[in-house]
């Protein structure tokens, strides 16, 4: 697993990528740059990135996201936070498309875009692919070369126009999932257990050895949610069937499992990255919820 990217290093990996739309760094404006995917690796390593990418993919692959990872068949569109972790792996020889990288700040400027990270096509959970049809696809391809036009221009509203734009993109895939085929909040235990489960997941993935988790325990959850910890109990147990205790459990576990595989990290600096004290208590911790030593999978990995 490789350490969160920032935006600097992603023009560091792909150095030609920094010409077109450089004037597009703007602090003050947040930032946003496009670009076509014939240049891109057919393999970029599994990570989080520090910014929000929106991709039309023409060609077949393996997108691996979060704990899951789905087959791309045909055209679609990719949507990727920085909360959760991406990778891509290509399978046909061409690949063509193209992609958008921007920051929160970038589309703050508009208040009727909102956070993305509430928005259904960016939520933490949700699935970020989606298949458009033919009709939508030329209609998306148009918008996307209409960005690299307007990205290259020295027009001095043009971080307006493309903000118009992504928000067209965004429009686009959610007229393909209407709103009711994502989740809406019908009660207080809803919201709150949706709650729970975000800040869940954007604690991983653990990035670095130093980096410690800071919410361990239900309690822990319950203070950063301000709600008492009986109601965040009883909420969690309400809609997912669930209890807390358990969701942490298990999130833990599968990112103790992701470490222990595709890291080089000794044994006592994962346990203690994950919160635990000892690593005799992360041993017994994680024999209890997967049946085996974290010795043992690390030598299954190998």
């Amino acid at each position: 697993m490789q350490p969160t990217e920032p935006l600097s290093q992603f023009y560091t990996r792909n150095p030609g990528h920094i010409v077109p739309g450089s004037d597009a760094r703007n602090k003050a404006l947040g930032h946003i740059n496009v670009f076509t995917r014939e240049s891109c690796a057919s393999v970029t390593p599994y990570s989080r990135r520090d910014y929000y990418k929106v991709s039309l993919v023409i060609g077949t692959g393996k997108l691996y996201y979060a704990d899951k990872w789905v087959y791309i068949d045909r055209p679609a569109m990719l949507f990727s936070n920085p909360v959760v972790p991406y990778a891509w792996e290509a399978e046909s020889e061409v690949q063509s498309g193209w992609y958008c990288l921007f920051t929160e700040a970038f589309v703050q400027h508009n208040e009727r875009m909102g956070s993305l990270q509430d928005s259904p096509l960016f939520r933490t959970g949700g699935s970020p692919v989606f298949f458009p049809d033919e009709t939508q696809l030329q209609e998306i391809s148009a918008i996307f070369r209409k960005m690299m036009t307007e990205i290259g221009s020295g027009y001095v509203h043009k971080h307006d126009v493309l903000r118009s734009y992504l928000h067209l993109l965004i429009h686009e895939a959610m007229r393909a999932n209407p709103a009711d085929n994502y989740h809406t909040y019908s009660n207080a235990s809803q919201r709150v257990s949706a709650l729970f489960l975000e800040l869940l997941e954007r604690q991983f993935p653990i990035d670095a050895p130093e980096r410690v988790l800071a919410l361990k325990t239900p309690a822990d959850f319950a203070g950063a949610l301000s709600v008492h910890v009986n109601h965040l109990n009883r909420s969690v147990k309400e809609v997912t069937g669930k209890t807390t205790g358990a969701h942490i459990a298990a999130r833990i576990t599968a990112e103790a499992s992701a470490l222990l595989q595709h890291t080089d990290w000794n044994i006592s600096d994962i346990a203690y990255s994950l919160g635990f004290e000892y690593p005799s208590y992360f041993s017994i911790f994680f024999k209890k919820h997967t049946g085996m030593a974290p010795q043992q999978l690390r030598e299954m990995a190998v």
